[in-house]
């Protein structure tokens, strides 16, 4: 038997159980911080957040040091729980006090705080950390001894102690916005996912067609030239002579009114206000252009092909609108290939975009291939569909309304309000 009272052994597996929970809370809370919040706090100045930054950087000395003190008050708790239970009923209730004493570690010193710990882990490590700052200095040799001998182990079986990349990449990236969703306002999150998806899209993605732009022929006459730019709804037109392949430059309107403000403009005087173009290639990552376009100071280049050849146009307000969506239409919906009409369906021009389509619309037309609809279509169908064939493209109704000789002109687009199946058909 002892001299300690019961009381006092009561008194002392009280405490024990209390910094028993303090290690199981602290061990749980220190790993499920989050390190790129701890890294926000700490530039701003929170103590607690660098001290924790500064202990998880030595990740091995921290958990040794937890460990430690936790199995040294469990073991701890475990003789005393002996020693009272010796003291209530003799030698018979040892075996009975080992699996109770392993109840109520698991009940009041491991479940609630590690749980509690999870929830809050700012809250418990930020109070906890300099206690375990302490901790660590003074268990500094011992933690550093077992640490060796340990380390010893994983490295007999094979396993690589380096320390992992915590490093996040593009499609962690979209995880982590997609469920920050609480936090960051909807238009807000919409961009970011943008900015992340500019890695996978190319030039070619956005740009506007050959066969779209509008341009000042020099070979022209004069009054035609100067009616296409009273008229043009752009404010840099490309310049060439007899077609896009024999590029001369691009003019600004800017410039044109100040020549008319000087008088009236000559061809003569309009060669004189033509820049250098800037050429990119099709294949380019908008991401590089983009920068590329702002080292530059240019709003629009000619996409080329490997060639040489102008295969479209790319313009800043195309990048822009890929970031933070479409912002130059009129109408809500509409664009100037689509046309609404009373049914609910659309009639859209094939040479659409079919990046801007999905952008305008909402719809859901894949882009991994052909960048228009008509490329689309034909890849679908193999074939230059006769006018009256229909298909089924995600959740659309596609029917060809005109077809020329090599192309889909114009088609009829219709959502689906409920899911069919509608095979691919010709009729007529």
């Amino acid at each position: 038997m002892t001299d300690v009272s019961l009381l006092t052994l009561l008194a002392i597996l009280v405490v024990l159980l209390v910094l028993s929970a303090f290690f199981s809370a602290s061990e749980t809370a220190m790993m499920a911080l989050n390190r790129y919040r701890l890294e926000h706090l700490a530039e701003d100045g929170n103590n607690a957040a660098r001290l924790c930054l500064k202990l998880l950087g030595q990740t091995d000395r921290l958990l040794g040091t937890i460990l430690l003190g936790n199995n040294l008050v469990n073991n701890a708790a475990a003789a005393v729980s002996t020693v009272i239970a010796l003291e209530i009923a003799g030698e018979v209730a040892i075996a009975f006090a080992t699996g109770v004493i392993t109840l109520i570690i698991l009940i009041f010193a491991e479940i609630p705080p590690k749980t509690v710990a999870a929830l809050y882990p700012e809250k418990i490590a930020f109070r906890a950390v300099y206690i375990l700052a302490f901790l660590i200095r003074i268990a500094q040799p011992i933690v550093f001894l077992v640490n060796r001998i340990g380390a010893l182990l994983p490295r007999l079986f094979g396993i690589s102690l380096k320390k992992r990349d915590d490093r996040l990449g593009p499609q962690e990236l979209r995880t982590v916005v997609k469920h920050s969703a609480s936090l960051i306002p909807k238009s807000h999150q919409e961009m970011l996912l943008r900015i992340l998806d500019l890695e996978t899209i190319t030039v070619e993605d956005v740009m506007v067609p050959r066969g779209s732009i509008e341009g000042i022929d020099l070979e022209d006459d004069w009054d035609d030239i100067i009616d296409q730019l009273a008229t043009s709804h752009h404010t840099r037109l490309p310049v060439y002579r007899g077609n896009l392949d024999n590029i001369v430059g691009e003019v600004h309107l800017r410039n044109v009114v100040h020549q008319y403000q000087e008088g009236e403009p000559t061809l003569a005087k309009f060669l004189e206000i033509i820049r250098e173009p800037m050429f990119i290639p099709e294949s380019a990552q908008l991401t590089e252009q983009l920068l590329m376009m702002q080292e530059k100071r240019c709003q629009t280049a000619l996409v080329v092909n490997e060639f040489g050849e102008i295969r479209g146009l790319v313009t800043l307000d195309e990048i822009l609108e890929e970031i933070v969506g479409e912002f130059t239409r009129n109408v809500p919906g509409v664009s100037d290939d689509v046309y609404v009409e009373d049914a609910g369906s659309y009639l859209v021009d094939a040479r659409a975009n079919i990046r801007d389509l999905n952008r305008k619309m909402l719809w859901n037309l894949p882009t991994d291939g052909p960048k228009t609809l008509n490329g689309l279509l034909l890849e679908v169908l193999e074939d230059v569909p006769n006018p009256g064939t229909t298909i089924k493209v995600d959740n659309l109704v596609i029917e060809i309304v005109k077809s020329g000789a090599y192309s889909v002109e114009i088609a009829r687009i219709t959502p689906l309000t409920a899911p069919q199946e509608i095979d691919t058909a010709s009729s007529h």
